[in-house]
C-alpha cells in the first residue's frame, strides 16, 4: 500500500449540515459556487422566519454557533439578524464557502444610523471566481439574492434595485429603489462582537423588537406576516390584513404559515423607560 492509498479519508459533515438542508428545503450543493449561494439564500428565506418571539418568550439569546443551529435545526424555529445570519453562516462555511461577518447601521426614521452592531451581514466568498456577494437572511424583507458586493451599478432583484453607494470612512450603505436601508462596515467581526448589540435589541424599550411581536417569512408570490394578532398576506403586491380571533387561531396561524409548533402565545413584555 503506497503513502497516497494510506492517507485518511476526509472527515464527513456534521450530521446537523444534512438536518440544516433538510430544514430549508435544499440539497447539498456539488460545489460552493455563486449559483448555490443563490439557492441557499432563496431556500432559507422561504422557510426560515425572521422573528423576535425570544425576546418575549423571556428566552435566552445566545450568540454561539452551536447554539444557533440548534435553534433553526432542532427547535424548528426562526430568529432576528444575529441568529438568522449567525446560524447561516456556520451551514455555508461547512459546505465550503469563505463567510465574513460584517457589522452594519441601519437607517431609520428621518435617515438616522441606528446603533453601532445594529445587524450583522455576511460576506461570501465562492469558488468560481465571482462575487464577492452579500448575503443577508435575516434583514426580514430585502433582497432575494446574494448582492455583489464591489459593484456600483443598480442590480435588479425581484424584491426591487438595489445599490451600493460609497459612504465616509469607507463604508458602503445599501439602497434599495434610491432608499438607504443600512450602512456596511467592510472590516471582518466575529459573532461576539454583536453581543452589545443583540441585548440591546433584546432588552431596551428604544428597540422596535421589544414593543412589538413579529414573525414573517417570503413566500413564492409574495410575503406573510403575523403581527400581534394581525396575519398579512401580500400577493403579487395585493396586501390583505386579517384579524385573528382566540388564541387557539393565532397558535394555528404560526404553525400554517412558519412551521412553528407553539404552546403558549408570546405577549409583548413591558420595558421600563429611559
Amino acid at each position: 500500500m503506497n503513502e497516497q492509498s494510506q492517507q485518511s479519508a476526509p472527515e464527513p459533515a456534521p450530521a446537523w449540515v444534512d438536518a440544516y438542508l433538510e430544514r430549508i428545503g435544499a440539497a447539498r450543493p456539488a460545489r460552493a459556487d455563486a449559483v448555490a449561494l443563490r439557492e441557499l439564500q432563496l431556500r432559507h428565506l422561504m422557510t426560515v422566519p425572521f422573528e423576535n418571539l425570544s425576546i418575549h418568550f423571556a428566552e435566552n439569546i445566545v450568540l454561539e454557533e452551536e447554539k444557533l443551529v440548534a435553534k433553526i435545526v432542532d427547535d424548528r424555529r426562526g430568529g432576528f439578524c444575529y441568529e438568522l445570519n449567525g446560524s447561516f453562516a456556520t451551514l455555508l462555511r461547512e459546505l465550503g464557502f469563505h463567510v465574513t461577518l460584517l457589522q452594519a447601521r441601519v437607517f431609520g426614521d428621518g435617515g438616522r444610523l441606528g446603533i453601532p452592531y445594529d445587524h450583522v451581514a455576511l460576506r461570501v466568498e465562492t469558488d468560481d471566481g465571482t462575487g464577492p456577494w452579500l448575503a443577508d437572511v435575516g434583514f426580514g424583507d430585502h433582497a432575494l439574492r446574494p448582492l455583489e458586493l464591489d459593484a456600483r451599478t443598480e442590480q435588479d432583484d425581484p424584491c426591487g434595485g438595489f445599490r451600493f453607494r460609497d459612504a465616509p470612512q469607507g463604508d458602503l450603505d445599501l439602497l434599495r429603489d434610491g432608499s438607504r436601508q443600512f450602512r456596511l462596515d467592510l472590516r471582518p467581526r466575529v459573532l461576539a462582537d454583536f453581543r452589545a448589540g443583540a441585548w440591546y435589541h433584546r432588552t431596551s424599550p428604544d428597540s422596535h423588537f421589544t414593543r412589538s411581536l413579529v414573525c414573517s417569512r417570503r413566500t413564492e408570490d409574495g410575503r406573510v406576516t403575523l403581527r400581534g394578532r394581525t396575519l398579512i398576506t401580500t400577493v403579487r403586491g395585493e396586501r390583505e390584513e386579517t384579524e385573528l380571533g382566540d388564541d387557539a387561531e393565532v397558535l394555528a396561524a404560526y404553525r400554517d404559515h412558519f412551521g412553528l409548533a407553539l404552546t403558549r402565545l408570546p405577549t409583548v413584555r413591558a420595558t421600563p423607560a429611559t
